[in-house]
């Protein structure tokens, strides 16, 4: 694992800081991860060697993956095998949507309780930056906590059929 932030010139490169990010946040290990994105449909989401770490990572006490998005349709679409996973996680991993009027615009962002954050500034032509700086991943949960504080609920693991 490079200690490096990766640039983000591309959407290989966006997944690939992806990667690093998680990689990098379970090594430490990090206690809260935050990722936001819209819809989550271009996150790298189905891997099975990431559900693997997570798998490893959210073993550990007091672990907590939270996923914010504007949108969850997607995600079963896109990465079945993840929403598949997460059922037998569901204890850890928190998906929350903003309520109607908050935050019209969600960043994409995975943000750790330390100081790496990657955030894509533009999707269009997938540029970004991965970076371990204390202060801006301070600011950047800060924003996005007030954003969790007045969320609700969404995409349960898994539906009751009635």
């Amino acid at each position: 694992m490079s200690e490096l932030p990766p640039a983000i010139e591309s959407r290989a490169d966006f997944a690939a800081a992806l990667n690093w990010a998680f990689d990098h946040s379970m090594a430490r290990p990090a206690r809260r991860i935050v990722c936001v994105d819209p819809s989550f449909a271009d996150w790298p989401l189905d891997a099975p060697a990431l559900h693997e770490k997570l798998t490893a990572w959210l073993r550990l006490p007091q672990r907590r993956l939270v996923l914010l998005a504007r949108d969850f349709e997607a995600l079963p679409r896109c990465h079945p095998r993840f929403v598949a996973w997460r059922v037998d996680w569901s204890h850890a991993i928190e998906t929350r949507m903003p309520q109607e009027g908050e935050a019209p615009e969600l960043p994409t962002l995975f943000v750790d309780d330390a100081d790496l954050a990657v955030q894509l500034v533009d999707r269009r032509h997938w540029r970004g930056r991965a970076e371990l700086d204390a202060g801006q991943a301070r600011l950047w949960r800060d924003r996005i906590d007030v954003v969790l504080q007045r969320s609700t609920p969404a995409f349960a693991p898994d539906s009751l059929g009635l």
